[in-house]
């Protein structure tokens, strides 16, 4: 039997953040987020006025940074201990709604610590406390439909997913004018992160008929108007923002794959986001994984209209569409050409691999994958190099 979980109630188009009206009868809400650029944009005062006219004290910790350790972790479920909140709104991309997933943890759960929620899917009963509302502000990370979180190691600067039911958002809104304000950087890496999204939710190994037609669509929508978004059409942000909801759907139930394993551990290291990680590696997985899985493959390639007349020549077409696509968007095509100290890289290539054995995205791969293949698929990252192994 397979399991199929979002939130109860997504609202989706423009504007869609009014419809927070549902939480009135609701007495404390804190809005969890990250940098200025809320304030910046209106959409941090528009949140708090939405809040306050359904009569709900508001309070803010805006303290998120890009990838949310586990100290700052701790200090927002301690705030969240002493102001008792009983809705969590988290508003932002996917730091500040990870970060507030895992805040929501450790209020409800105080006893626990970061290393009891590691395992995948072993979280206690939540909602005794708060029920979850997210508001997604860029266009890759899906996260406000989804039962992960990532939250970065303050020590090791390595990245571990939190991955359990309990934290998928009871709320879900998708405001399709927030991000008309993106840049064109943060357009192109948090598109191509849910572009991996879709395509390693249609190989992983616990996908199913309801995760595939979502991440075929999604898959079709990044293609048909992410260079549109990038140059800035505001009627394709629009649907790459519906896309990347679709794909957050899809990989959430399906799970991911090893683009995902590497992209948490070497981002931060590398110094390159992880959407551009994302991005960088897929083409090379894609060719890895076709060893095992080149059919499903060759399903997106023909849900593209790419060219093929069989599985390889499809697979092999999807590869270079991918590749053509991260050219569009400024992207490139290794982690050398990103700039990344090829010292830095051999130095901690045994570590980066090791780490992404052990992430939980590993062991829905497709493909077996250990040490010495791992070694082996970031170094075909790094250089360029096809995978042919």
């Amino acid at each position: 039997m397979a399991r199929f979980t979002i939130p109860r109630e997504v609202y989706y188009g423009p504007g869609a953040m009014k419809e927070l009206k549902v939480l009135k009868g609701h007495k404390k809400a804190i809005i969890v987020t990250g940098t200025n650029f809320m304030i910046e944009n209106g959409s941090l005062e528009k949140l708090i006025g939405i809040l306050k006219e359904n009569g709900m004290q508001v309070q803010v910790f805006d303290k998120v940074e890009s990838n949310p350790r586990i100290s700052t972790v701790y200090r927002g479920a301690e705030i969240m201990r002493d102001y008792e909140p009983d809705v969590i709104v988290a508003l932002g991309g996917g730091s500040p709604v990870d970060a507030a997933k895992a805040m929501w943890i450790f209020y409800e759960n105080p006893e626990l610590k970061f290393d009891d929620v590691k395992t995948p899917f072993s979280l206690p009963k939540m909602r005794r406390k708060a029920i979850f509302a997210a508001v997604g502000t860029t266009s890759g990370t899906g996260t406000e439909v989804t039962s992960f979180s990532v939250i970065t190691e303050d020590d090791t600067k390595i990245k571990y997913p939190i991955a359990d039911f309990e934290i998928t958002p009871d709320i879900a809104i998708v405001d399709t004018e927030i991000p008309l304000s993106m840049s064109e950087t943060l357009t192109a890496d948090s598109g191509m992160d849910a572009l991996t999204h879709a395509v390693e939710a249609y190989v992983a190994t616990a996908q199913t008929d309801l995760t595939d037609c979502l991440a075929i669509k999604a898959a079709q929508m990044v293609f048909e108007n992410l260079v549109d978004s990038y140059h800035g059409s505001a009627e394709a942000r629009k649907n790459i923002h519906v896309a990347q909801n679709l794909a957050g759907m899809a990989f959430s139930n399906a799970l991911l794959g090893i683009v995902h394993s590497l992209a948490h551990k070497v981002g931060v290291t590398y110094g390159v986001t992880h959407g551009r990680c994302n991005a960088i590696m897929l083409p090379y997985v894609i060719e890895y994984n076709s060893v095992v899985t080149e059919k499903r493959f060759a399903d997106i390639a023909r849900a593209l209209g790419l060219n093929g007349a069989t599985n390889k020549q499809l697979t092999n077409s999807l590869v270079e569409a991918i590749k053509i696509l991260n050219g569009q968007l400024g992207i490139p095509l290794s982690y050398q050409a990103a700039g990344v100290d090829e010292k830095i890289f051999l130095d901690t290539l045994d570590t980066m691999a090791e780490a992404a054995c052990g992430d939980p995205c590993t062991l829905f791969n497709p493909r077996k994958t250990e040490f010495e293949n791992m070694k082996k698929v970031l170094r075909c990252c790094y250089y360029g190099t096809d995978v042919n192994f």
